[in-house]
């Protein structure tokens, strides 16, 4: 899936938060706050990520500055944003429209602040992005180090106890349920963290460990835990993750059937 520019779908979510206002009142100040209240997508990311991760009002002006200024210099952080906020959309039932997400899926706002944090760690501002990632550990209960590297059109599902390690690689189009480790196997160093390819579908609670590749297309059954290479377009669950058929769909984490037929 190509990614969209953002800048197409901003007035469409513009236009759903003044329908919002309308049959909401109570929510004005938050709507009008995230949404109205800014000229482009990526300030309004910018304003949502900071407000979360801050402790004063003062820190959270100069982290809007500091993050609006990043998506300026990098437009390519709004676009990976909207196909993140589309894969949402088109996936989660719980989900409606384009501005429910941006205003209520913590999934969703750890992805962009892990963005941000990523492009920091990239230009050696470690601390800062160490900062973004240890307050969303805190705020959001996801941990995503700014050092690994995550595609576009990612769906993390509910979010609540994600762990992303320094080295993981996570492509495009992937679905990622609660309580799912992508972690080590222990104190090596070096690279030491899965690699999961476009389209995976990991469950709930899974854990895949040490430096493994998850072939494109593959799923991952709930609570599976995972320590060796699975094939493109195969299914695996249990522990230790065994392999049991393949998916039904060529790209699972687009479909999210989580449910498998042993072979």
């Amino acid at each position: 899936m190509p990614i969209q520019p953002a800048s197409h779908s901003w007035n469409d979510l513009r236009d759903q938060a003044e329908r919002a206002l309308r049959k909401e009142p109570i929510l004005e100040s938050i709507v009008q706050q995230v949404v109205l209240d800014h000229p482009d997508f990526g300030c309004a990311l910018a304003y949502r990520v900071s407000r979360t991760l801050a402790d004063t009002s003062e820190q959270a002006n100069a982290l809007f500055d500091r993050f609006a200024s990043e998506h300026r210099m990098a437009p390519l952080l709004g676009e990976m944003a909207w196909r993140d906020l589309q894969a949402i959309v088109s996936r989660d039932p719980a989900f409606d429209t384009a501005l429910e997400v941006l205003l209520f899926s913590k999934g969703f706002l750890s992805l962009q602040a892990y963005r941000i944090g990523h492009r920091l760690h990239q230009q050696d501002e470690r601390l800062l992005a160490m900062f973004i990632q240890a307050r969303c550990n805190e705020r959001l209960g996801i941990d995503i180090n700014p050092a690994s590297r995550l595609g576009s059109g990612i769906m993390l599902d509910h979010g609540t106890g994600i762990v992303i390690g320094e080295t993981a690689e996570v492509g495009d189009d992937v679905s990622i349920l609660q309580g799912v480790t992508l972690g080590g196997t222990g104190k090596e160093s070096g690279d030491r963290h899965p690699k999961v390819r476009s389209g995976v579908l990991i469950g709930a609670g899974a854990k895949i460990l040490g430096n493994i590749e998850i072939g494109e297309g593959a799923k991952i059954g709930a609570g599976s835990i995972v320590l060796h290479p699975v094939a493109p377009h195969t299914t695996v669950v249990g522990n230790p993750a065994r392999q049991v058929g393949k998916p039904r769909h060529a790209r699972p984490a687009l479909d999210m059937d989580q449910t498998f037929d042993e072979s």
